[in-house]
């Protein structure tokens, strides 16, 4: 999904009470704006971040912390490269991560010109998982 992400906690690891995900996305890279069946925390650990909150836009660098709750539609944009600490409740969300995603050879965000997934194809696998998605026209 052009990014690491890493996860922290699984939902099996924390009685189905969250999952926690540590994620590197490159500047320009993100989701399209999507929605949650629970709530969303975001720790910006390195970087700057634009969030699209329903109809707020606010930005964060390291340090910033934003709640979003359930069904709300967002996304970010980094606008350097960033490192964030994402913990959802309820857990759960990592089981769409790993269909979507594949496994990582090394510690990094893969390089630019790997292949993305579908965008038709992550929608799809979102909508299995609770989440929704807006794609671009």
């Amino acid at each position: 999904m052009g990014g690491l992400y890493e996860i922290k906690a699984a939902s099996d690891e924390t009685g189905g009470g969250a999952t926690v995900v540590e994620m590197t996305v490159p500047a320009g890279m993100g989701p399209p704006p999507h929605t949650h069946p629970g709530s969303e925390m975001i720790y910006v650990l390195e970087g700057t971040v634009r969030l699209h909150i329903d109809d707020q836009v606010v930005e964060g660098s390291a340090g910033s912390f934003f709640y979003i709750p359930q069904k709300t539609w967002e996304r970010f944009e980094p606008l350097t490269d960033v490192r964030l600490l994402v913990v959802y409740s309820p857990g759960g969300i990592e089981r769409f991560f790993t269909e979507v995603g594949e496994l990582a050879p090394t510690r990094e965000a893969p390089p630019s010109e790997h292949p993305l997934p579908s965008l038709k194809a992550v929608t799809a696998a979102g909508l299995r998982y609770g989440l929704e998605m807006r794609l671009p026209d």
